[in-house]
């Protein structure tokens, strides 16, 4: 197993890419502590990963807010005595074009995407840097590396998050830690599977394995770059996309 011993904190773990990746590495030997505003959600992957022998925690935590995020690691360390990784993985979409977006759904999706990526990146660091070791991996996305159609808000959280790994990876390879992205592309969460079929259909067209992504196949991607077979990659960001962008 790839991460025996290894303590996760995964924010966003209750759905999706970061239910998948919670399993994932729980399958691999992590302790995976999942941070989530849905607390009953994220209880729930937890049990199922005490089903198939894995250690888990699920801890109530809006990214957005401070204080919480920095009781909760302390919680983490007081129980689990470190935080060998960071999954960076909440996240969001409020989309609308340029001209019809309004400044809630700007503030929102910035507050939760960008400003919440920094909150739980720069205070696990701080224990990550007195420990000297350690792995943040952020969310990125295609759409922060190329744009997308009334995604301004989303777009610009991810090209921010891509700067943000950059620059930590740079702050931060002294005290051994690495710093990556993964950008996915077009992946079925159930946030995806609402969009109407002939969208869909668009979405897979552009790909160039003609088809959508699977979480699973994301969290695979998360995986490498949390093991020591990553053990000399930092500041890259790692597109799984299905070609989507070429």
């Amino acid at each position: 197993m790839r991460l025996i011993d290894k303590v996760a904190v995964i924010t966003g773990g209750s759905s999706g890419i970061g239910k998948a990746t919670a399993i994932r590495f729980a399958k691999e030997g992590a302790k995976v502590i999942i941070w989530d505003v849905n607390l009953t959600d994220a209880e729930k992957v937890i049990e199922e990963i005490k089903e198939i022998g894995g250690i888990g925690k699920a801890y109530e935590v809006d990214v957005t807010d401070r204080k919480q995020i920095e009781e909760a690691t302390n919680r983490v360390i007081e129980e689990f005595d470190k935080i060998d990784i960071l999954i960076n993985n909440a996240g969001i979409t409020m989309d609308a074009t340029l001209l019809k977006m309004k400044e809630e759904q700007w503030d929102k999706v910035i507050d939760i995407n960008l400003k919440g990526t920094f909150n739980c990146g720069q205070v696990i660091a701080k224990h990550m840097a007195e420990r000297q070791s350690g792995v943040i991996l952020n969310a990125a996305s295609v759409v922060g590396l190329y744009g997308n159609f009334g995604q301004t808000n989303y777009a610009a959280s991810k090209w921010g998050v891509i700067g943000m790994t950059k620059t930590w990876a740079k702050e931060l390879g002294r005290e051994n830690i690495r710093v990556n992205a993964v950008a996915p592309g077009f992946i079925s969460t159930d946030m995806v599977k609402k969009i109407p079929e002939k969208v869909l259909n668009m979405m897979k067209e552009k790909a160039l394995l003609g088809r959508l992504g699977t979480p699973e196949e994301v969290a695979n991607a998360y995986l490498f770059l949390a093991s020591d077979e990553a053990s000399f990659i930092t500041g890259t960001v790692l597109s799984v996309d299905g070609g989507v962008v070429l």
